[in-house]
C-alpha cells in the first residue's frame, strides 16, 4: 500500500488594515469573472495577453488546480484580496526558491473600481510579514514596467528598493517590456505592519 503524497494545507486567511487575504476557492468564480471583465481595459497594459477563454469556467478550474499544485509543492501561494467581503484584487508569491536563496517573486492585481484606495498596500501589510516569518523567506522581488507609476509608488511605500532595470524581461500585452526590479529583505519587515491570522 502506498502512502498518499503530502498535500500542504491551504494557508489560513490573513488580515491587515481594511483587507482580508485568503486562497481562491471554486465559489469565487462569479465575483472574479465580474471583476476581471469590468477591469479588462484597465489591467490589459500591465498583464500578459489574455487567452481567448481567459475568463471561462474551464480556465478557472485549471487555474485553481494550478494554485493547489503550486501550494502543495511550496513553489507559489496565491491569495484573493477582500475588503468588506467584496473581492477587490489578488496577490501572490511565486517562483519560491529555497536552499541558499529563500526568495520569491511578488505579483498583484487590483480591480479598476478599487484602485488608488490603498487596499493593495494593506494587502502587502498582511502578506509580507507572513512571507518573512511563517514562510521564512529572506527576499521578495517585484518587477514593474517603468511607466507604471502606481505600481512604483506602491512598492516604494511598502519598503521595496529599486535595484535595477531588466531589459525585455517579460512579454506583457503582446510585447517584450523592460521592467524595473525592486526587492525587499526580511530585515525591517515590522515597519510595514503585522499580518493577523483569522
Amino acid at each position: 500500500m502506498f502512502a498518499l503524497p503530502f498535500r500542504r494545507p491551504a494557508p489560513r486567511p490573513l488580515a491587515a488594515g481594511r483587507v482580508v487575504l485568503r486562497p481562491p476557492v471554486a465559489g469565487d468564480y462569479n465575483a472574479w469573472l465580474e471583476l476581471r471583465e469590468t477591469s479588462r481595459a484597465f489591467l490589459k497594459p500591465w498583464e500578459p495577453s489574455w487567452l481567448v477563454d481567459e475568463l471561462s469556467r474551464a480556465n478557472w478550474r485549471a487555474r485553481l488546480r494550478r494554485y493547489a499544485d503550486e501550494r502543495a509543492g511550496g513553489t507559489a501561494f496565491a491569495f484573493f484580496v477582500f475588503c468588506d467581503g467584496e473581492l477587490v484584487g489578488g496577490v501572490s508569491l511565486g517562483n519560491i526558491r529555497r536552499g541558499v536563496a529563500q526568495s520569491a517573486q511578488l505579483g498583484y492585481w487590483m480591480g479598476e473600481p478599487h484602485a488608488g484606495k490603498g487596499l493593495m498596500l494593506d494587502a502587502l501589510g498582511a502578506l509580507l510579514p507572513h512571507a518573512f516569518s511563517t514562510l521564512e523567506l529572506h527576499r521578495i522581488e517585484a518587477a514593474c514596467i517603468p511607466d507604471n507609476t502606481r505600481s512604483i509608488r506602491l512598492l516604494e511605500k511598502a519598503g521595496f528598493e529599486r535595484e535595477g532595470l531588466m531589459r525585455s524581461y517579460l512579454k506583457i500585452d503582446g510585447r517584450w517590456r523592460d521592467h524595473l526590479l525592486y526587492a525587499r529583505l526580511a530585515d525591517g519587515v515590522d515597519n510595514l505592519g503585522q499580518d493577523t491570522l483569522i
